[in-house]
């Protein structure tokens, strides 16, 4: 029973021929495109000018439309009323293997010539749509399985005891707010709240000084279960729809004046971004490698949150990073700053099966469209820190930009965007699309 439970709980990780690094997609421009080659279709919603939102797939420098591949016969029948709908949780409530045979007949459709003037009308250049959120967002908890920005950050506070005690037995996360989530290219208003410097008797209400961004991954839900039901970890992958990147902008002023003692709050939910494309379980099935062993004396984790097949292909091969451009360099023409650089899987202590395995542990129930965020990834090595606050110290030790401008946290009009690929020998890597915001002043 628990070997056959095992084998169920992974098909999702099928690498067949949509994985193939040398298909090739009559499209233009696809082959060499670094984020949306075949290889990748993630899903999102789109509209054009004037009309209502749509289901669509990035392929290259186009949006392919869905909805109307369905409605022009392209696509399997029992796809029609999910693609008919104006967000993915229709679609990831069918089961994975549903949702695989919509990955086939798109790749089908784009790499056989003889379909392409049939599937050109459905195309439209990615500059002429705009992209909004994937899914009607139930619920949002952000987590902390970053261990080297954990004891970055800690180090800042509890020099000698860094991490609490603990951070190596559960896999520590809050409950956000779905309202303020936006995809990318939304503005970032600088937020107001309560703020008392360490050499002030009171707080005062006023704009954040201390802007910071967080480089995570979001975890997107597919599925229902009832309240009261668990998900066993050999389960947990078939509950992930797919990814995103997702930065946590963070007041680090409110956040010390009231994190204590119920953790963050409006430091937080002012505003979340996301990329707006989901890319897939199945486009990430090659990408998934073993988790980094625990250094040697760290508990092993209990067995509800314990799998084999977890930790030898639980974690994702993904390269990520962060730049910044200010309102002056992107007026002199200046290319942006990269502030860090590292990976996925060196950077999360927790794999995204026992990230969803331990929320629902307690018996909460998650639901299709519901969002996870893994906390900020910053790599164990200078020069991958996933935060100005890393970066910078807490503020002791600027960064120079190119225009000469130093920055220990985000100023007006500066442009954050964070990046990410998924990458492997053997494979086509795979991009997510920009998640970029410009910060504008307090109103």
């Amino acid at each position: 029973m628990a070997a056959s439970r095992a084998r169920r709980g992974w098909r999702s990780r099928v690498i067949d021929h949509t994985h193939d690094a040398a298909a090739s997609s009559w499209v233009e421009g696809v082959d060499e495109h670094p984020d949306f080659p075949v290889q990748n279709l993630p899903l999102g919603v789109f509209s054009r000018e004037g009309e209502t939102r749509r289901i669509g797939s990035a392929i290259g420098d186009y949006v392919v439309d869905l909805t109307g591949l369905a409605e022009a016969g392209l696509l399997p029948d029992a796809l029609c009323p999910a693609l008919s709908e104006q967000t993915l949780n229709a679609l990831f409530r069918l089961d994975a293997a549903t949702r695989r045979a919509l990955r086939h007949a798109l790749f089908a459709v784009l790499t056989d010539p003889a379909r392409q003037r049939a599937v050109v009308p459905w195309l439209y250049p990615a500059q002429s749509v705009e992209l909004h959120l994937p899914f009607a967002i139930g619920d949002y908890s952000d987590f902390y399985v970053g261990i080297h920005h954990a004891t970055n950050i800690g180090k800042l506070f509890r020099p000698d005891n860094p991490l609490l005690p603990n951070y190596k037995h559960v896999p520590i996360g809050y409950h956000g707010r779905a309202s303020s989530i936006r995809v990318s290219g939304a503005p970032v208003i600088r937020p107001k709240g309560q703020i008392k410097p360490q050499n002030a008797d009171h707080p005062t209400y006023a704009p954040c000084r201390r802007l910071d961004y967080e480089l995570e991954l979001g975890i997107w839900i597919a599925g229902d279960h009832a309240l009261g039901e668990t998900i066993p970890i050999a389960d947990a992958w078939d509950r992930i729809a797919g990814v995103c990147l997702l930065n946590d902008w963070s007041a680090r002023d409110i956040q010390a004046w009231e994190y204590q003692p119920l953790g963050p709050f409006l430091s937080k939910s002012f505003l979340t971004t996301i990329s707006p494309w989901v890319i897939t379980a199945q486009a990430l099935a090659p990408f998934r490698v073993a988790q980094p062993a625990r250094p040697e004396g760290d508990p092993a984790p209990l067995p509800h949150l314990w799998d084999a097949q977890d930790q030898a292909q639980g974690t994702l091969s993904i390269a990520l990073s962060a730049t910044l451009a200010s309102a002056a360099m992107r007026g002199n023409g200046m290319a942006a700053l990269e502030l860090s650089r590292g990976t996925a899987h060196e950077a999360m202590y927790w794999t995204p099966a026992q990230i969803v395995t331990h929320h629902a542990s307690n018996g909460c129930d998650l639901h299709t469209g519901d969002l996870l965020g893994t906390g900020t990834l910053s790599g164990p090595a200078p020069g991958s820190e996933g935060s100005l606050m890393e970066i910078s110290q807490g503020g002791q030790h600027p960064v120079l930009l190119p225009s000469g401008e130093q920055r220990c946290f985000l100023e007006d009009g500066d442009e954050l965007t964070l990046h990410a690929r998924a990458m492997r020998e053997g494979y086509r890597a795979i991009g997510f699309g920009p998640c970029r915001g410009i910060v504008e002043q307090a109103r």
